[in-house]
């Protein structure tokens, strides 16, 4: 007899209590505060705990569920796993540069764009035109949300256009 009955909910839940326990423990470095006064590290530790608790209950339906074909996990993506992995990486570069080889900041519109172009070579479909209307839909909205309405401090463009 089989332990693990479907293997996609067993190792999606393991997943998430993986990354929920990583995000719980990784608050306790914070103050976490009461529920009356919330501290900076209370917020992540119960979206941590939820998660974890969250992946429990999937990873108990891989082991009881009542599937006949096991739910086989396939063979890894690794086309669209390295466009989404290389997207967020080229965002952190181009929101805040790298210092240390002196790439300055370009800013959160050419972020967002650089993270929407490359995030959109993953899919199957490529098309430059509904690839720009995608990243100016989001630029604006993240200009709006973080600029204007949280008053957030970075930069929106590059040094030498803002001067």
């Amino acid at each position: 007899m089989k332990f693990i009955k479907s293997e996609k909910d067993f190792y999606s839940g393991l997943m998430f209590v993986i990354v929920g326990a990583a995000f719980a423990i990784g608050s306790t470095n914070y103050n976490i505060g009461t529920g009356a006064r919330m501290g900076p590290g209370y917020f992540p530790l119960l979206l941590g705990v939820l998660l974890a608790l969250l992946g429990g209950l999937i990873m108990f339906q891989g082991v009881v569920s009542k599937s006949t074909t096991g739910d086989k996990i396939g063979k890894v993506a690794w086309k669209p796993l390295g466009f989404i992995i290389g997207a967020n990486v080229i965002f952190g570069i181009l929101l805040a540069g790298l210092p240390s080889i002196g790439l300055p900041a370009m800013g959160l519109i050419p972020a967002i764009f650089g993270l929407t172009i490359i995030a959109s070579l993953a899919g199957e479909k490529f098309k430059l035109g509904e690839v720009l209307i995608v990243a100016t839909i989001l630029a604006i909205i993240s200009y709006g949300a973080f600029v204007k309405l949280l008053n957030l401090q970075f930069p929106v463009w590059p040094a030498f256009i803002t001067g």
